[in-house]
């Protein structure tokens, strides 16, 4: 599952899972938030996270400026 277009447009489960996140959130909560499997969830955050849109503290995440600018219009 790619998260992220190769023109760096967000997929709408990357989506899900970044407005799922208010300031930090373990993958069962995203889980959990947007009834995406959790194996999918957690492969989403590490894709994310590789690209800068979320970060990971201790065991949750939390979404980036750039993240929270993706889901702006």
């Amino acid at each position: 599952m790619a998260c992220i277009s190769s023109q760096g447009e967000l997929s709408e489960s990357a989506r899900k899972m970044l407005a799922a996140m208010d300031a930090s959130a373990t993958p069962e909560d995203v889980a959990s938030r947007t009834e995406l499997p959790l194996f999918r969830v957690r492969a989403g955050l590490r894709e994310m996270a590789e690209a800068g849109l979320v970060e990971l503290n201790e065991e949750a995440y939390s979404p980036t400026q750039l993240g929270r600018s993706l889901l702006t219009p």
